[in-house]
């Protein structure tokens, strides 16, 4: 599931051949981890990683978390736990143990699904936005940028340099991971 189809894509930029079909398809790609580094996953993948935890919780680096799969010790005698013995609070990336201990036996290898299952439409357009935006950038005033706008970048934006339109980052602010999680 990409962020844009290519046909979306195509009418964003009002382009009706398939002369630029290769090139707009390498475009399309490109938009998922620009944007997945502003707000966490959006396309659903398959999440390994190992956690360890001597506390309340444990927490997983991929948010939104959609799913859990497992939990299985690294270590030989570690304490197993399955899915049914946590509950996994997907926004935050937090695991916790429904009976309330302590997490300890660890660490673990955690498999699990992170991601949002559908994309927004508020992050569709944002998509289409910076894809016109990057498209803008190739082609310049021969693709209709006709006057002064967030096109004619001139401000960076902290952390993202030109690439990014302030439009853009505004309509995925709603949809950003929290604070500390990466």
């Amino acid at each position: 599931m990409a962020l844009l189809t290519l046909a979306e894509a195509k009418a964003q930029l009002d382009i009706s051949t398939t002369n630029h079909d290769e090139e707009l398809t390498a475009y399309i790609n490109a938009l998922t981890p620009i944007i997945e580094r502003y707000i966490g996953p959006v396309e659903n993948r398959a999440v390994t990683e190992v956690v360890d935890s001597k506390g309340l919780a444990l927490a997983v680096t991929q948010v939104p978390a959609a799913s859990l799969t497992s939990i299985t010790p690294v270590l030989a005698g570690g304490l197993a736990l399955g899915v049914g013995d946590v509950v996994l609070d997907g926004a935050a990336g937090v695991i916790r143990r429904i009976d309330g201990s302590f997490f300890g036996g660890g660490p673990w290898e955690v498999v699990y699904t992170a991601g949002r299952g559908e994309i927004h439409p508020t992050i569709n357009v944002a998509a289409r936005i910076l894809l016109q935006h990057l498209w803008r950038t190739q082609y310049g005033a021969a693709r209709g940028n006709s006057g002064s706008d967030d096109f004619d970048v001139n401000e960076p934006v902290a952390g993202w340099g030109y690439a990014v339109p302030n439009r853009v980052l505004q309509m995925l602010e709603a949809f950003k991971v929290p604070p500390g999680v990466a």
